[in-house]
């Protein structure tokens, strides 16, 4: 560039010359000739940034978001023009935008691309909400190169993004956070690890599906983690948060206009907080908080969205303990959990949120009637997709996670903060255990109905939920197999089980009984990088021989529910058209 050499836009015929392609698609190419790009010059045109590659942590949700985006524009009389470099998704169709630009997402790529399009003069902005990080990044430097963002400012990105700044804001508004601290040097890391304890949750700044995130659970590990997986310095500082073990996640997505704000989901994460976002199943509605927890959760995602002064999609996640709600991070963007709270609510919040980046107020769109109070049976006809939903609906929609474990030999399947899944499906139902139950036939996950169950379980983990699910199991006429300590503890509640060796401890162990088809179920939470280590053989056999197995109580607790429900028969299938009733 600096040299004055400019790539030039060649087209590609989609229709192979046999007549003439209204939908080309361009790609950048330094020799000589003239740009092949035809702009038509008598509308106003907005340019949406894809998520490029798809890979762990960022993949066809964030597409999902870009592709409603252009047909939301597109009807409302905008020119759509696509950025992505990856042909598997569908914003890479011929068909979705009205120019579509086969190009990194980078910097130098970008603004080459905008050089042509602002040559017509009808650029409106461009999107960068709606492709997950990679694009995100780019919005300071488009910023400065003159170029109108849409949405939420670069300067309110960064303030979410920076721990430093955002740490800041968190107490203006008076909301409450982990402990937690900020390191810019090893030193610091260490120091602060001591001064917060242990366990505890470390991260970089600026990152996406929880890459190079990790639970520490003593100095070794941290210093380990310190040598091998980040280089701390004060362009890259590292957050240590404690770790809130045994609360309960919560993914809450919005809307807002800068003015007014819509809660259009509250997810409970049925995984304990700690797991990954993208890998921990989840409820929409919640399906055990109280009433005033979601109340205040609907306040201070309010606050923040007013404070961040965001335009367009909004995610928080938040942690609840002992009735107390500490807020973990928020992305003020396209989260990957858009497509199913649109699924969920049936309400286009993608497409509504692109439309209001683009200028139109939030109350545009109206608000939902409330819920028909209907038998289960009753069919609804769909709402109006350009609507807003109350997220308190009467039906339970459950989102599992598809993870890739059985195409990795040997690695260890126990989740944590780092993203590792691939997919996810959704279970519908009228209550949460037959939805649950759905999500997990969607998932290939198929649930024993009768058996033997094994649990092991922390010290931490051994309260009602767990009791709760072992009795629903022996009440089911499972038998209940344990190591020594849970044993002792589900004999005290009077839960009757027999005793089996941990791994180390002697043949004939749990792992023997596993391999002779005798554990139909397997639970198994575990604390501390040593009981870890010594259960891993247990998760292993389990993937392998395809045992359902659940590695947090509130996952284990889910599932006893769902197994009670298919008992019960009568799990059936509905028509999406009729997903209302």
């Amino acid at each position: 560039v600096a040299s004055g050499i400019r790539p030039v836009f060649k087209s590609v015929d989609t229709c192979a010359a046999e007549f003439e392609a209204e939908t080309p698609y361009y790609y950048s190419t330094y020799e000589s000739g003239e740009t092949e790009v035809e702009i038509p010059g008598d509308g106003r045109t907005v340019v949406i940034l894809g998520s490029g590659p798809n890979r762990i942590g960022q993949g066809i949700e964030f597409d999902y978001c870009c592709c409603h985006a252009c047909f939301a524009l597109t009807d409302a009389g905008y020119e759509t023009i696509m950025v992505n470099c990856n042909p598997e998704t569908v914003s890479t169709d011929y068909d979705t935008s009205d120019r579509l630009y086969f190009e990194p997402l980078t910097l130098e790529h970008v603004m080459e691309i905008l050089r042509v399009e602002q040559s017509a003069g009808n650029l409106h902005g461009v999107i960068v909400q709606f492709g997950g990080q990679t694009p995100l990044k780019l919005a300071n430097a488009l910023e400065a190169e003159g170029i109108p963002i849409l949405g939420t400012t670069p300067d309110a990105i960064d303030l979410a993004e920076d721990r430093e700044r955002f740490q800041q804001l968190v107490q203006q508004l008076g909301l409450k956070q982990p402990v937690n601290g900020i390191a810019s040097t090893d030193t610091q890391a260490l120091k602060i690890a001591k001064d917060i304890g242990f366990p505890l949750v470390i991260r970089p700044s600026y990152v996406l599906g929880g890459r190079a995130m990790e639970i520490v659970r003593d100095m070794a590990q941290l210093e380990r983690y310190i040598n091998e997986a980040v280089v701390v310095s004060g362009d890259s500082p590292v957050l240590l948060d404690s770790y809130l073990s045994g609360a309960v996640e919560l993914d809450v997505d919005a809307l807002s206009d800068g003015t007014q704000v819509h809660v259009a989901g509250i997810m409970q994460h049925i995984e304990e907080a700690g797991v990954h976002s993208g890998d921990s199943a989840c409820s929409l509605p919640p399906y055990s908080l109280p009433a005033d927890i979601i109340d205040e959760v609907k306040r201070q995602t309010d606050a923040l969205a007013r404070a961040l002064n965001v335009v367009g999609l909004m995610n928080v996640q938040f942690a609840v303990k002992d009735g107390e709600i500490y807020l973990i991070e928020v992305n003020p963007r396209a989260s990957r959990t858009v497509p199913f709270v649109a699924k969920a609510t049936d309400s286009a919040i993608a497409s509504i949120a692109a439309r209001v980046m683009a200028g139109e107020p939030l109350s545009t769109f109206p608000m939902r009637a409330p819920y028909a109070d209907v038998d289960y049976d009753t069919m609804l006809p769909l709402a109006d997709p350009m609507t807003l939903a109350d997220p308190n609906m009467p039906w339970f929609s459950v989102k599992e996670a598809v993870l890739p474990f059985a195409r990795f030999p040997g690695v260890d399947t126990i989740l944590g903060p780092e993203m590792r899944s691939t997919g996810e499906v959704m279970g519908w139902d009228r209550d949460f255990p037959r939805a649950f139950l759905k999500a997990q036939m969607g998932a290939g996950m198929v649930l024993p109905s009768s058996g033997c169950a094994f649990i092991s379980i922390r010290d931490l983990d051994k309260g009602p939920q767990m009791i709760e699910a072992a009795q629903v199991l022996t009440g089911l006429g499972f038998t209940i197999v344990a190591t020594r300590g849970t044993a002792a503890w589900l004999g005290a509640q009077g839960v009757a089980c027999q005793q089996v060796n941990k791994v180390y401890e002697g043949r004939p162990d749990i792992t023997d009984l596993m391999k002779d088809g005798g554990v139909q179920l397997v639970i198994n939470t575990t604390e501390g990088a040593q009981a870890v280590d010594d259960s891993r053989s247990i998760r292993s056999i389990a993937l392998y021989d395809k045992i359902p197995y659940f590695t947090t109580a509130a996952a284990a607790h889910a599932a006893a529910l769902a197994i009670r429900a298919q008992s019960e028969g009568g799990v059936s299938v509905k028509s999406l058209q009729g997903a209302e009733g």
